[in-house]
C-alpha cells in the first residue's frame, strides 16, 4: 500500500476518525553534484516515487502527538514548552527539530495535533528519507496553522532541524529538492542563490536506483570531516566558499595547496570539477544528449572514488556492472553522502532488464550481499493529497 494510502488508513483505525490533512513529500535521487550543496555551488537532483506520507487532525490542545508507522513507535512533546531532542529515539529529532523552528519563524505556532506518518524511501539507502520527512512535517504544520511560509522556507527550516538539532552537517539540496521537485524534470539548484532550473527527463530514459545495502550514517564523522577540508581549502583560496573558484584558478594554486596538505587539495579538486559537471549536464540534457550527459556521470564518479574518497569497493562494482551495460548510451555513479548507499543510472528503458540482470547475476556473489532496485520516475515535491 502507497504511504499516501497507509497514513488515512492507520490514522482511521488508531482515532475512529478520518484524518482532516494529508501531505506528503518526496525523496530525491542526486544525478549530478555530490557534496557542493555545502559549498555554495551546483546540485541536479530529481524527487522520485518514493517518500513520506503524514495524516492528521488538530488537537484542542498544545500537545504533538505523533506515530510512526514504519518503527511501530510513538512520540509526544508539548508545543507551549521548550523542545528537546528525546535522547531515546533518533527519529524523532527530525520531528520535533522542525516543529521547534517553525516556532522561531512563526511564534505564534502552538497547535496541537495527532499525527500519523508512513514512509517508502528505504532508510540508510541515500535517498534521503530523513529530509522527506522533514519537509512533510513542515508542509503539514504550514497547513495546520495556515502559516505563511513557502516551500523554500519550509526546505530550509527542514535544514536547520538536520544541522542545528539533529547535528548531521547536511547542505540544503534534500529538503529543498523534496519541496520543489517538478513531474517530469531534474531539478539544477543553485545552492547559494536557490534560483532553481527545471530540465527536462528525455522521453524513454529511465531512471535506476541500486541500493547497495552498505549502510551508511552520516551524522558520524566522515561527513563532517570532508565539510571542513572543503572549508579549509576555501580558505586557502581566500573565497567564501568552493563555488567561486574555478578550474583554471584551482590549477593555478593546486600545487601548492597539494603541498600543504594534500587530501585538502584533493577534496577542493572534485568539488571545483564537479560543479563545472553540473553545469555541463545542464547544457547536455538541454541538448537531448545523453551521452553526454554519461560521460559527466562517469567522470564524476571517478572523483568521488579517487579525490573525495567516499566510495566503497561495493559501490564501485555497482557502477561497474551498470557502465558495463550502459556504454555510451547513459552514466552511472554513486548518489548521496557516500561510505555505502546507493548508485544511480540512467539509461534508455530499453536497457533497464539487462542492467537489473548483470547486477543480480554478479554483485552478490562477489559481495554477499543482495541489492534493491528501484526504477524511479521524476516525481513532484511536496503537497496536500
Amino acid at each position: 500500500m502507497h504511504p499516501k494510502e497507509l497514513s488515512k488508513k492507520l490514522f482511521t483505525e488508531k482515532y475512529h476518525k478520518a484524518p482532516t490533512l494529508n501531505v506528503y513529500a518526496p525523496g530525491r535521487v542526486n544525478i549530478i553534484g555530490e557534496h557542493t550543496d555545502y559549498n555554495d555551488g551546483f546540485v541536479m537532483p530529481c524527487a522520485i516515487n518514493y517518500g513520506t506520507s503524514i495524516s492528521g487532525a488538530p488537537r484542542h490542545d498544545h500537545i504533538f502527538n505523533v506515530f510512526a508507522a514504519d518503527l511501530n513507535e510513538s512520540d509526544e512533546f508539548r508545543l507551549d514548552q521548550p523542545i528537546e531532542p528525546n535522547p531515546n529515539e533518533k527519529w524523532t529529532g527530525y520531528v520535533r527539530g522542525v516543529v521547534k523552528f517553525i516556532q522561531e519563524r512563526c511564534p505564534e505556532f502552538h497547535q496541537g495535533a495527532d499525527l500519523v506518518i508512513s514512509g517508502n524511501v528505504p532508510l540508510s539507502s541515500g535517498l534521503s528519507s530523513s529530509a522527506s520527512l522533514e519537509v512533510a512535517v513542515g508542509k503539514f504544520c504550514q497547513e495546520l496553522a495556515n502559516l505563511s511560509l513557502s516551500h523554500t522556507e519550509i526546505a530550509l527550516i527542514g535544514q536547520k532541524a538536520e544541522n542545528k538539532f539533529v547535528g548531521a552537517n547536511c547542505g540544503n539540496m534534500d529538503q529543498l529538492i523534496s519541496a520543489l521537485g517538478q513531474e517530469g524534470h531534474l531539478l539544477m539548484i543553485d545552492c547559494r542563490s536557490l534560483d532553481t532550473i527545471p530540465t527536462p527527463v528525455p522521453e524513454n530514459i529511465a531512471v535506476m536506483i541500486v541500493n547497495s545495502h552498505v549502510k551508511h550514517d552520516l551524522v558520524t564523522g566522515e561527513y563532517n570531516t570532508r565539510r571542513q577540508q572543503c572549508e579549509a581549502a576555501a580558505k586557502f583560496f581566500g573565497v567564501k566558499a568552493l563555488r567561486d573558484v574555478s578550474i583554471a584558478q584551482f590549477h593555478k594554486k593546486e600545487a601548492e595547496l597539494t603541498a600543504l596538505d594534500v587530501d585538502v587539495a584533493k577534496r577542493a579538486r572534485h568539488i571545483v570539477t564537479e560543479n563545472q559537471r553540473v553545469l555541463d549536464a545542464v547544457q547536455a540534457l538541454n541538448n537531448g544528449d545523453i551521452s553526454r550527459l554519461g560521460e559527466l556521470m562517469n567522470a564524476s564518479h571517478i572523483s568521488m572514488r579517487d579525490d573525495f574518497e567516499i566510495t566503497t569497493p561495493e559501490i564501485d562494482y555497482l557502477v561497474e556492472l551498470a557502465q558495463s551495460v550502459i556504454g555510451t548510451s547513459g552514466g552511472a555513479r554513486m548518489t548521496g553522502g557516500g561510505f555505502g548507499g546507493c548508485i544511480v543510472a540512467l539509461a534508455p528503458t530499453d536497457k533497464v532488464d539487462a542492467v537489473r540482470q548483470i547486477i543480480a547475476d554478479n554483485y552478490e556473489k562477489r559481495t554477499g550481499l543482495k541489492e534493491s532496485f528501484y526504477v524511479c520516475t521524476a516525481s513532484q515535491g511536496v503537497h496536500k493529497c
